[in-house]
């Protein structure tokens, strides 16, 4: 008894010893809108599809725990009050970015590190100046003031940001502000396209996506030829924050799309951009293991989108899905302000190309029945009441087809908004033994901020 006595406090003493050197090297990942039921969706079409016989990387790591993540204003966050708890470890209403629920300003983990001598990344899949990447820079009253969000980015001294498009080059009445020249004013070079880093020897970068029209990269599902991957904008800023940080760098990535997909009630591409999560954890770690000692690795999300829960299906048919439901009901949408003639038999083909239904994605006499009459109500009667999301509307006809795709694929949704159910944490590295336990997500911030400054 004495032995094993003995054996726990040396164990104890020796995660302390290793717990107590600072490390100089954090990623931060952060999964927007990721519950544990999109992180076990995945994993159960890694394991039945894929055949890996490994779990997804973020599961083997060592420290696994659970996170709340209630807001100032309500049992259910928004991203905004979200990142700024997970950044500066207050609370706020929802809607605000960078202050507490009074206005007063707040200090994200990333700035206490800037100012302690450490390069900056952050890295998103939707806008940089996006709640969530905001709140580890700006300070406003509103997520919406995206102006002055970008010109608190320009300001910030950050060596690397990356996303979708600035969303402040326009004002309401969709006139061109002088946010480019803002930026050139402070140094910073803004490039788009990931071929544009290449000789560029820039200090501050901002890096967009090459087509700015939309307010994310794009969905991995949809295989946007020259859109940037989210490993890609991660792999960049290592290169730069080692080339231009190499003492000490933090780095904050945001697989912003799963949130995006979630809120859409899109089951497949949420699998595949966890996956694509997943592939951008991938070069963190691998950047861990040639620097075991000086790296720690968080991974998290904001709050869970869609209350995704794992049912009997058959998660192949996610294979045969070629094309997102954003993008699909885009092109229904199309296909309605063309008014041009489409047919049943043309929308069969077209479900049949893009889906796989009635070739790989087998559907009843009953089901056929229902797409039937909600086609007829949609392109025919044109009398289609739309799904609207925090992103997109869809017809009665997109949502019918994506509500058959879900069912058989396993995929069960109570909301198309986000739910007040916790989210799991994934550690690794220097310093991950102080993640275990139950947590508040202000928590996470204030515990990266004591490991990396030694506090």
């Amino acid at each position: 008894m004495k032995i094993r006595l003995f054996l726990s406090l040396l164990l104890i003493a020796a995660i302390s010893i290793a717990n107590a050197a600072t490390p100089k090297y954090v990623f931060y990942f952060i999964g927007d809108g990721m519950g544990m039921g999109h992180v076990m969706a995945t994993q159960s079409y890694n394991r039945e599809v894929l055949k890996s016989s490994e779990s997804l990387l973020m599961m083997q790591f060592p420290v696994v725990s659970m996170v709340t993540t209630y807001s100032a204003s309500g049992r259910v966050t928004d991203s905004a009050a979200a990142g700024t708890a997970l950044s500066t470890g207050y609370k706020t209403n929802n809607g605000m970015l960078g202050v507490t629920p009074d206005s007063v300003p707040v200090t994200s983990v990333a700035r206490y590190l800037k100012d302690a001598g450490w390069g900056i990344g952050i890295v998103t899949t939707v806008a940089p100046d996006d709640a969530t990447p905001g709140a580890f820079y700006a300070h406003q009253p509103s997520r919406s003031m995206a102006y002055e969000i970008d010109k608190e980015m320009a300001q910030s001294g950050y060596e690397f940001v990356a996303g979708s498009k600035l969303k402040g080059t326009k004002d309401k009445e969709g006139n061109s502000t002088d946010i480019y020249s803002y930026f050139a004013d402070n140094n910073v070079a803004i490039v788009k396209g990931i071929e544009a880093l290449n000789g560029l020897n820039s200090k501050r970068v901002v890096l967009l996506n090459k087509d700015s029209l939309d307010s994310n990269v794009g969905y991995t599902i949809d295989s946007i030829d020259g859109a940037l991957t989210l490993p890609q904008m991660t792999q960049a800023c290592v290169d730069h924050l080692q080339k231009y940080s190499p003492e000490r760098f933090f780095m904050m990535v945001e697989g912003g799309n799963i949130d995006y997909a979630g809120h859409s009630n899109d089951g497949g591409a949420v699998v595949k951009e966890i996956l694509n999560f997943n592939q951008a954890i991938k070069i963190a770690y691998d950047f861990y293991l040639a620097h075991p000692d000086e790296t720690l690795i968080v991974v998290t999300a904001d709050h869970n989108t869609g209350g995704l829960a794992v049912r009997f299906g058959d998660m192949s048919l996610i294979d045969y899905q070629k094309i997102s439901k954003d993008q699909f009901g885009n092109y229904t949408k199309s296909i309605l302000n063309s008014r041009r003639i489409f047919t049943w038999d043309d929308m069969k083909a077209e479900l049949k190309s893009l889906l796989g239904f009635w070739d790989k994605v087998s559907i009843s006499e009953s089901q056929e029945k229902v797409l039937m009459e909600k086609f007829e109500n949609t392109f025919k009667m044109r009398n289609s009441a739309d799904q609207k999301t925090l992103y997109n509307s869809f017809n009665e006809f997109s949502v019918e087809v994506f509500n058959i795709l879900n069912e058989k694929s396993g995929f069960g949704w109570v909301a198309t908004g986000h739910t007040g159910d916790p989210v799991p944490l994934f550690a690794i590295g220097r310093g991950a033994y102080e993640f275990m336990g139950v947590h508040d997500n202000t928590e996470i911030p204030k515990i990266i901020k004591s490991i990396a400054l030694g506090e």
